[in-house]
């Protein structure tokens, strides 16, 4: 019993005793179990939360995200399902929306949100900048694509949330490898520069892929990338990026290189700077 159990249940069939249940087993949620010292993940909460629901709900939002296998899900946040109990405890948030029989799937035997629908759900209910980095990992999971959500949208016109929806789900793109490229891309676009291409690879005279750029203008050779703490604290890493800018330059591209420690301000002084060195 690795996964999240119903206690009674459990008990009722014979699978462990109420004492095994008492000091083998902790309680995450009324009468549903866990084995002592599981850690707690984004999946781990969704099945918990689902069991919760005594199987009757809709495993929805960032849970349904994790379901489909989406990087980046908050482990620590609420689980989030369709069923209408008001009374859930603090580590499970529920709604009561609507949700259609073509908007539903099965995962890991668990009734759960279509990433279409998974998608309008986070870009209904959270700011758009955090939904647009959830649903770019969505996408990028399930080959979810805007086209797919904006029609789901179309039955949904009065819904709460639609006009910050409309705004997120064009700004998404699957190309985004983690939230701090999301943050990158929006960056840009919010400046004033146009939707730069995702994932963009480069090659050298001879055919042979040197590298795969974050994001950029290809037709001007001018990429932004963002660089986490591993490209520093990794010596092998340090060193093929070294290469890699080397023969970047060769190329004729402009690399705009971002980390954590840059401001926002900086990063578009430096984009703008790139592109004025194109005209």
């Amino acid at each position: 019993m690795g996964q999240p159990f119903i206690g009674s249940e459990a008990v009722a069939a014979g699978h462990v005793t109420p004492y095994a249940l008492r000091s083998r087993f902790e309680a995450i949620h009324r009468d549903v179990f866990l084995p002592r010292d599981t850690e707690l993940n984004a999946i781990v909460r969704a099945n918990a939360a689902w069991l919760w629901s005594r199987r009757r709900g809709v495993v929805a939002g960032r849970s349904a995200s994790a379901l489909h296998r989406a990087k980046w899900v908050d482990a620590r946040a609420p689980a989030e399902i369709i069923y209408s109990n008001r009374h859930a405890p603090p580590t499970i948030r529920t709604w009561s929306d609507r949700v259609e029989n073509d908007e539903i799937m099965v995962v890991d035997g668990m009734r759960v949100t279509t990433p279409a629908r998974t998608a309008l759900d986070l870009a209904c209910r959270y700011p758009v900048s955090e939904a647009v980095a959830m649903i770019d990992a969505l996408a990028r999971a399930t080959r979810l694509t805007s086209a797919d959500v904006a029609l789901l949208a179309q039955r949904c016109t009065g819904r709460r949330g639609m006009r910050r929806a409309r705004i997120a789900v064009p700004l998404v793109d699957p190309g985004a490898e983690s939230p701090r490229e999301t943050w990158l891309r929006l960056l840009v676009i919010r400046a004033g520069f146009p939707p730069p291409q995702t994932q963009i690879p480069v090659y050298d005279e001879y055919g042979q892929l040197i590298a795969v750029l974050d994001m950029g203008w290809e037709h001007i050779k001018v990429a932004v990338e963002y660089d986490g703490d591993h490209h520093r604290s990794d010596r092998r890493t340090f060193h093929k990026d070294i290469q890699r800018a080397e023969n970047l330059d060769q190329l004729g591209w402009i690399d705009v290189r971002v980390t954590a420690e840059d401001t926002e301000g900086g990063v578009i002084a430096r984009v703008s700077a790139a592109w004025a060195r194109r005209k």
